[in-house]
């Protein structure tokens, strides 16, 4: 299972660099788009935070440039995969508690955490597409399965 998760993780880092380069390309990218993107990055550091029992180091809805978010999308990429690539099999199953944003205290299994972050992008990425359609321009094809027949996912 954890080598599942590698790979919807390379499909992530993949899916979000796909939008910044779409986004790049726009004259001026549309400003809600922008904002959807560093949430995206900004959740998955909250969520690696609480993971990793840290203190939460970015705010749920930051203000980023759009180099700030290639840097922290590569960021990310990095993280994930070392995080992933660490992890026992077992630790999947593990139960991690954190905090929310609210400061209520939830307790989940490790598992269901990375697979919402997986969700959590690619929901976002949607709706940034629509937003990018909306300004006149052509969003990005973020389709897990033309990842796989790029060779961008193993």
């Amino acid at each position: 299972m954890r080598e599942r998760f590698e790979r919807w993780f390379a499909y992530d880092a993949w899916a979000n660099r796909e939008v910044l380069t779409s986004l790049r390309a726009t004259v001026t990218p549309p400003a809600r788009a922008l904002e959807r993107m560093a949430h995206i990055l900004s959740a998955q550091h909250v969520w690696f935070d609480r993971l990793k029992q840290q203190a939460q180091a970015f705010p749920v809805w930051p203000n980023f440039s759009l180099e700030q978010c290639e840097a922290e999308a590569g960021k990310l990429a990095v993280l994930w995969k070392d995080y992933l690539m660490a992890m026992p099999e077992a630790g999947l199953a593990a139960m991690v508690t954190y905090k929310n944003t609210a400061g209520q205290s939830w307790t989940s299994r490790v598992e269901d955490v990375l697979m919402h972050v997986i969700m959590h992008s690619a929901y976002h990425r949607g709706q940034i597409a629509s937003d990018t359609r909306a300004a006149g321009f052509t969003p990005a094809s973020t389709d897990f399965i033309s990842a796989i027949r790029q060779g961008f996912v193993p």
